[in-house]
């Protein structure tokens, strides 16, 4: 079974840099997986989907939701099984519980917008605590 596992959170000034990282480990665990994530849940709100990476061997592509786009970069390396999250320029809104995501099975023809959808992962962190203070 996959554990994922995320570090780095803690709390920041606006304007400033978190970077969260996030391991997967288990028995036969050899990879992260082909698709990685990292969504955000505040309170009891929706957990949102902010940044994606398809990590297949034709290539990687990433997408990332609007409020996020231009300030944090996802990136994904398969062979340590591990991946972060760069966070800058982070503001009061972006304070939430930030969760890691991955998935092996899917076809690498999903689009863009889909990939930050929720039920396209079946392996989840416990989440992490990320604040930001104005």
């Amino acid at each position: 079974q996959v554990q994922l596992a995320e570090s780095g959170g803690g709390s920041v000034q606006a304007g400033g840099s978190l970077r969260l990282s996030c391991i997967a480990s288990g028995s036969g665990v050899t990879s992260m997986g082909r698709y990685m994530a990292w969504f955000r849940q505040v309170g009891g709100k929706e957990r949102e989907g902010i940044a994606s990476i398809y990590t297949g061997g034709d290539g990687s592509s990433t997408a990332y939701a609007d409020s996020v786009k231009g300030r944090f970069t996802i990136s994904g390396d398969n062979q340590q099984k591990m991946m972060w999250l760069q966070m800058t320029l982070l503001q009061p809104e972006d304070t939430a519980e930030y969760y890691c995501a991955s998935t092996y099975g899917r076809p690498n023809t999903l689009t863009p917008t889909f990939t930050l959808r929720k039920i396209v992962y079946s392996n989840w962190g416990q989440g992490i605590r990320v604040t930001v203070a104005s």
